[in-house]
């Protein structure tokens, strides 16, 4: 049974559990920082996407993200980062005291550092949110449940000279596919919230290895 996330009991536990995390990632410099909105549609615990709009620049145009974007030299944290870039790109503002905490980070093939936000958004409808056309094409929920099920659940495996190098998850069945950083963020995002429910699929050997 799907634990109750949105409780005051399953909030603590989560902010708890992030406690370390957000004391050593929240101060330390990184090129970007996106939220992690966990949010009930129509009382079904879930976690809000975007699709980036196709008339951005760069190689990930048209693709599934959380909002966020790069850290300005004004924000005083990856949490006013994330927090900033929410209400830019969605007309969304999450008030600070509703992050629950930071996640562990991830890096881009840069080697850029990208720090995830984990905020409980409350109860809300993607389609009464006012993205912002110029960097929003659309928005929507998938709910834990969908995310946990196994059918929904896939895997990548990305090889280099006929040599394994790593393995990444792919969440599927959904209005679009949510794969690369996105997924991998929501895989670290569902074992917070549901320990021992979601079998991990990412598998970075050796120096790959995702680490704070």
């Amino acid at each position: 049974m799907l634990p109750d996330c949105l409780s005051a009991e399953g909030e603590r536990r989560c902010r708890q559990l992030l406690a370390k995390a957000t004391a050593r990632f929240r101060a330390r410099p990184a090129a970007a920082a996106v939220l992690v909105p966990l949010c009930s549609v129509r009382g079904v615990p879930a976690l809000l996407y975007t699709l980036r709009s196709s008339r951005l620049a760069g190689r990930h145009k048209g693709d599934v993200s959380f909002p966020g974007g790069k850290c300005d030299p004004a924000d005083q944290d990856v949490v006013h980062t994330a927090l900033r870039e929410t209400q830019e790109e969605l007309g969304l503002a999450v008030p600070e005291n509703h992050v629950w905490g930071v996640l562990q980070p991830v890096y881009d093939q840069a080697r850029n550092t990208v720090v995830p936000v984990l905020a409980g958004v409350g109860p809300l409808d993607p389609q009464n949110l006012q993205p912002n056309p110029e960097e929003v094409e659309e928005v929507f929920a998938l709910p834990l449940a969908h995310l946990l099920q196994v059918q929904n659940q896939g895997y990548t495996h990305f090889c280099k000279g006929g040599h394994f190098r790593y393995t990444m998850p792919v969440f599927l069945h959904g209005p679009h596919r949510v794969w690369g950083l996105t997924a991998i963020i929501t895989e670290f995002t569902l074992q917070v919230l549901v320990p021992g429910a979601y079998q991990p699929r990412l598998d970075i050997p050796g120096a790959w290895r995702l680490r704070g």
